[in-house]
């Protein structure tokens, strides 16, 4: 009896990490991808892909693209779903079509969404994962969160590297809130927030000058020799944050049963403590009703 076709649901699969996690994963035998991307940046599907619409700065695309893929399916499971694409622009003025601010309602509010819509439809011993920063945390970045500022972090204005790592703390503890449901204990479901760390050459500041880009890249040496004294400041390369990250989605890797914070470490892949606010469960649990509320959820989504 042949076995079943594995299906991968992914975000922020068309450029840098997550098109080499997308390219590691399509490789093996017997794997379909449904991956989400705007028309403008959708590259053509390789074999056993396909590419659904999705606007992330939107609340209603994003359930268009849950509803979407739920028709794809047909009744099969999702076996990993990949909640991986980020954003980060130089200011705080731009709004989502929520009227949010636009960094924090795409990297958390629509994969929030996403997670909540689709935990259903994964598989009984599937995978759940969210693409995270250690940007969240206040050693690695002094502006990170310290406390719960949700209304705050969702409002137009303030300071771009504070939306940034706000809405990377988001994806961080709702990959912790999905660890502690009583569903994905039952169904052992795995819930992973994957840090990547500094990774030149990828999309994430797209909106960033083109010399901006240029140097970040030209300074690799400098960074290099700044992470010996400061490892966050160690620049991975797209190819090497995508294996890992594909190498989390198939199984290659498994944090251990009391973690979920999987961080790429001077390039080896670590399960360090989070911040302290992304290891309060009462943090976790705010932020995942708050969230529910800006997002428009109901009580049987």
């Amino acid at each position: 009896m042949p076995e079943r076709t594995r299906t991968i649901v992914m975000t922020g699969a068309t450029s840098g990490i997550g098109a080499h996690a997308l390219q590691h994963l399509t490789a093996q035998p017997g794997t379909r991808a449904l991956i989400g991307a705007r028309p403008s940046s959708a590259r053509p599907a390789s074999p056993g892909t396909e590419v659904l619409p999705l606007d992330l700065s939107s609340l209603a695309e994003v359930r268009a693209f849950a509803a979407a893929v739920l028709g794809r399916l047909d009744g099969d499971p999702v076996d990993v779903l990949v909640l991986n694409a980020g954003t980060q622009f130089m200011n705080t003025r731009a709004r989502s079509a929520d009227g949010y601010e636009l960094t924090f309602a795409v990297n958390h509010l629509a994969h929030y969404l996403l997670a909540r819509l689709l935990l259903p439809a994964v598989a009984d011993g599937g995978r759940v994962i969210l693409t995270t920063s250690d940007t969240h945390d206040p050693r690695v970045i002094r502006s990170a969160p310290r406390s719960l500022d949700i209304d705050a972090w969702a409002r137009p204005g303030g300071s771009s590297l504070v939306a940034y790592s706000a809405s990377k703390l988001g994806n961080l503890l709702t990959a912790e809130k999905i660890a502690v449901l009583p569903e994905t204990a039952e169904r052992h479901i795995t819930s992973i927030a994957f840090n990547p760390g500094l990774t030149g050459g990828t999309g994430l500041s797209r909106s960033a000058p083109a010399a901006a880009r240029v140097l970040m890249q030209g300074l690799r040496p400098v960074f290099m020799l700044l992470s010996r004294f400061r490892p966050a400041l160690y620049m991975n390369t797209p190819e090497h944050a995508g294996q890992t990250l594909a190498q989390l989605a198939d199984g290659t890797f498994t944090p251990p049963a009391d973690r979920v914070y999987a961080s790429l470490v001077r390039g080896n892949l670590e399960y360090p403590d989070p911040s302290d606010l992304a290891r309060n469960p009462a943090a976790r649990d705010e932020m995942w009703h708050r969230s529910a509320e800006l997002t428009g959820l109901t009580r049987q989504e």
